[in-house]
């Protein structure tokens, strides 16, 4: 590696205890993240009742403040431990941590914006990283290739039920009319979709014999339909499930920020740079 891609001591020392959970450092700094990220939450939830904020808000803000710049110095050190900042920044992860430190910022101009730091909940998924849940993240991704190769077969079935609902909220609409809470063609076939989906909100609801009979017979066809999507699903998962080896190698290439790279890997799969 050449002087103008090699990485500083320092840095790579940085990265190996942020970015992986192969050391002993490592794991410690990730499980001090996810007791800090519950703190958090756990602070912007009680800050929104009134009678504890009003006791203890001094005690929350600062709390909330130390946080955040925590967070802060982490978010900088994550960008400088790498060669390509930019590669962690538009990168999922990148946007999550960005998004769960700036809302305190902004609380400085918009009131009441430091309630976003909810969305700090997210970083949690670092959890399948940091305990070695990669089976369950390989679970996962299998259901997300299941869900993707079905997705043909479903968009049809939902472009079939939309139909469906059309009809059937257009014939609901004629048998019971505006008397009854069917005031139009689109209310009726909302009333179809909750119905279908076995929802039920009740806030319409079919008063004639044969409107009651129509939509019993919706009520059914919805179990009905509620589980081919599933089948679907669950089909596809069978066909791809032949392959069941899942890496559990936790290392993030320091050069460009890729994961998932097979147990025992010494260099990066998408651009080649050593890893830690």
């Amino acid at each position: 590696m050449n002087k103008k891609n090699k990485i500083s001591p320092w840095k790579e020392t940085v990265h190996e205890i942020i970015y992986e959970a192969d050391t002993k450092a490592g794991k410690l700094f990730d499980v001090v993240l996810l007791i800090a990220i519950l703190a958090s939450i756990l602070l912007v939830m009680l800050e929104s009742i009134e009678s504890f904020d009003t006791k203890y808000h001094t005690f929350l803000n600062i709390s909330e403040w130390v946080i955040t710049i925590l967070f802060s110095i982490e978010y900088i050190l994550r960008i400088v431990s790498i060669k390509k900042p930019l590669k962690y920044i538009f990168s999922f992860y990148g946007i999550i941590d960005l998004l769960s430190t700036i809302p305190k910022y902004l609380s400085l101009f918009l009131i009441g914006s430091h309630h976003l730091a909810a969305l700090r909940a997210l970083r949690l998924l670092r959890i399948f990283r940091i305990l070695k849940l990669a089976r369950y993240v390989g679970a996962s991704n299998r259901l997300l290739v299941a869900l993707k190769m079905s997705r043909t077969k479903i968009s049809v079935f939902l472009y079939f039920v939309v139909i469906l609902c059309v009809i059937l909220g257009t014939i609901m609409y004629m048998v019971e009319g505006p008397e009854n809470g069917f005031t139009s063609i689109p209310t009726s076939v909302y009333w179809a979709i909750v119905t279908l989906t076995t929802v039920g909100y009740g806030d319409i609801a079919p008063n004639t014999a044969f409107g009651q009979f129509l939509a019993s017979i919706i009520m059914i066809l919805g179990y009905g339909i509620i589980a081919i999507p599933t089948g679907i699903v669950t089909a596809e998962m069978t066909n791809n499930n032949n392959n069941n080896n899942v890496d559990t190698n936790t290392q993030s290439c320091p050069s460009c920020s890729k994961e998932n790279h097979k147990d025992g890997a010494k260099f990066c799969y998408n651009c080649g740079s050593k890893l830690n």
